[in-house]
């Protein structure tokens, strides 16, 4: 019966222990998800403004950016340049999070996100990966999706098929 007092007690010992590791890991994500959040808001909010350089300072030296259009996959440098001009004229987008969910590595130095997007084409979908570089969040890779509710998925295909059949033909080449 003793053994049996002292396993109980060992078992719940470490189970204690588990349970103030797993809160404070907890809490700890849910500190990165708010830094990512507040990030990806500054992201947006300078984007809004047309704020060129606090733009572009969200990303990493080595980052991507993928645009609605097939077309339209970037690195920072690339980006800026197309970019430039729009920012010059004040002509940016303006995108809010309507909502957005946060993942993250197992060692919490990569994160990854998806979000819904009140945008000037409606709702659309950023995804992306940030990665925390000298205590700062930073976007690896962010990807512009433009949503198609099922209902009308066959009116848009019909819209982009002649576009893009040219499109598919050139990249099966």
């Amino acid at each position: 019966m003793k053994k049996i007092s002292i396993i109980c007690t060992l078992v719940l010992f470490m189970l204690g222990f588990t349970g103030v590791n797993a809160q404070s890991n907890t809490g700890k994500s849910e500190k990165e998800k708010a830094a990512i959040g507040t990030m990806l808001d500054g992201f947006n909010t300078a984007a809004a403004k047309a704020d060129f350089t606090t733009y572009f300072n969200y990303f990493a030296d080595e980052s991507i950016f993928i645009g609605t259009d097939a077309t339209e996959v970037w690195d920072k440098k690339a980006f800026m340049v197309w970019a430039k001009p729009y920012f010059d004229k004040k002509k940016t987008w303006n995108f809010t999070a309507l909502k957005r969910n946060i993942y993250f590595s197992k060692d919490g130095k990569l994160a990854w996100f998806d979000e819904l997007l009140d945008t000037q084409m409606k709702i659309c979908r950023g995804s992306g990966v940030v990665e925390k570089i000298n205590g700062s969040w930073k976007v690896k890779q962010y990807v512009l999706s433009v949503t198609v509710p099922n209902d009308v998925v066959d009116k848009v295909v019909v819209e982009k098929t002649a576009i893009e059949d040219v499109l598919i033909q050139q990249l099966k080449k």
